[in-house]
C-alpha cells in the first residue's frame, strides 16, 4: 500500500481524507501522520492512516450518495455494540457526526477471499461470528429486506434510473415472496446484512471478526444467512451443512426461508447498482455487478421449486 504524507493530495477523494485528518482530533492536526487507500469497498472512500509513533486506523468517508441508504447513527451504534461483543473493531467517535467512521485498524488479521470459505472450518467460524452478531443488543433500525427493496426502487424511479427489462417480473416475484415471508412472521435480530469477503476478517488462530456495520438492521435471520451463501457462491450441499451448523438441525422451512432471501437479496442489490450508477465517483461498473445478481435472481425465482419454497415459509 502506497502511504501518502499530509500535503500531497492530487484529487478530490484524497483532499477529503486530507480534511479529514486535519478534522480529528485523534490524529494532532495531522503530524506524523500518512494515508492510503484501502481496496475493496463498492460504496465508500476507504483510507489506512498511520502516525509515525505507531497509530493505525481504518478511515470510512461516506460516499457520494450513501446518504440516500445508509443510516450513518444506525450504523455507529451496530459498530460500538459490535466492538463492545469483540466482534467488530474498536471505533472512536471522532466525526462521528460528520458520519465519518474511524476504527483500529486490524494488522493482525487478514480480509478473506471467496477461496477462504472453500475450507469448511473458516465456514463455521463465520457461522460462529453471525451467532455472535445475532446475538448483540436490539439496534435502534429495523429495516428488513423489503424496506431496502422499496428504498432502492423509489430512489432508481426518482433519480431515473435504468430499469431492467424483466423489472415487472422480478417485482412480481419479490410481492409474491413478501406475502409468503409476512404471513409467517418476521424473525428479526440484529443482522450484519453487507457479508462481501473483505468484510469478514481472519486471524491467525482461524476466529473471524466482522467489520463494516453500515448495512446492519434489525432483519430476518436467514436474510443474512441466505446473502451470505449467495455471496459465496456455496453448493447446496454446503448450504445444507452450514444450515445445520447454524440451527442444529436442517428443516424444510428454514431451508427454503433461506433459499427466498438468498433471491430477495440478489434483487435488492441489483437495484442497488442502479442507484449506485447515478451517484457514486467510484471506479467500478455497477452495471455489470446488478446485471450479475439479476440473472442470479432470475435463476432461482425461475426454478420450478420457487413455488414450493413459498409454500414452506
Amino acid at each position: 500500500m502506497m502511504m501518502k504524507p499530509l500535503g500531497s493530495a492530487v484529487h478530490a477523494m484524497e483532499q477529503t481524507i486530507e480534511l479529514v485528518i486535519k478534522d480529528a482530533p485523534l490524529f494532532g492536526g495531522g503530524v506524523g501522520i500518512t494515508y492510503g487507500p484501502v481496496s475493496g469497498g463498492i460504496s465508500n472512500e476507504n483510507w489506512r492512516v498511520r502516525h509515525v509513533d505507531g497509530g493505525d486506523w481504518f478511515v470510512k468517508v461516506p460516499g457520494n450518495g450513501t446518504e440516500m441508504f445508509i443510516d450513518r447513527a444506525a450504523a455507529m451504534d451496530a459498530s460500538r455494540k459490535a466492538a463492545a461483543a469483540g466482534l467488530g473493531p474498536r471505533v472512536h467517535d471522532d466525526l462521528a457526526d460528520r458520519g465519518v467512521e474511524i476504527n483500529d485498524f486490524l494488522p493482525d488479521r487478514r480480509a478473506t477471499t471467496h477461496s477462504d470459505f472453500i475450507d469448511i472450518d473458516k465456514c463455521r467460524a463465520a457461522i460462529a461470528a453471525y451467532r455472535t452478531m445475532h446475538s448483540l443488543p436490539s439496534l435502534g433500525l429495523t429495516k428488513t429486506i423489503f424496506d431496502m427493496i422499496d428504498e432502492h426502487a423509489g430512489q432508481v424511479a426518482t433519480l431515473g434510473g435504468r430499469h431492467y427489462r424483466e423489472n415487472v417480473w422480478l417485482m412480481l416475484n419479490t410481492s409474491m415472496a413478501r406475502e409468503a415471508i409476512e404471513a409467517s412472521g418476521y424473525d428479526l435480530v440484529p443482522s450484519f446484512n453487507d457479508p462481501m469477503p473483505g468484510n469478514f476478517m481472519i486471524g491467525e488462530d482461524g476466529s473471524i471478526m466482522l467489520i463494516d456495520y453500515e448495512y446492519c438492521s434489525m432483519n430476518d435471520r436467514c436474510y443474512d444467512l441466505g446473502i451470505w451463501f449467495g455471496e459465496m457462491f456455496f453448493s447446496p450441499e454446503k448450504e445444507l451443512e452450514l444450515i445445520e451448523a447454524y440451527f442444529g438441525e436442517v428443516r424444510p422451512e428454514i431451508v427454503s426461508r433461506v433459499i427466498v432471501h438468498k433471491a430477495l437479496a440478489d434483487v435488492k442489490w441489483a437495484l442497488w447498482s442502479m442507484v449506485q450508477m447515478k451517484v457514486s465517483r467510484l471506479e467500478f461498473d455497477f452495471h455489470k455487478y446488478g446485471m450479475w445478481k439479476k440473472m442470479r435472481a432470475r435463476s432461482i425465482m425461475e426454478d420450478p421449486d420457487w413455488a414450493t419454497h413459498l409454500r414452506r415459509l
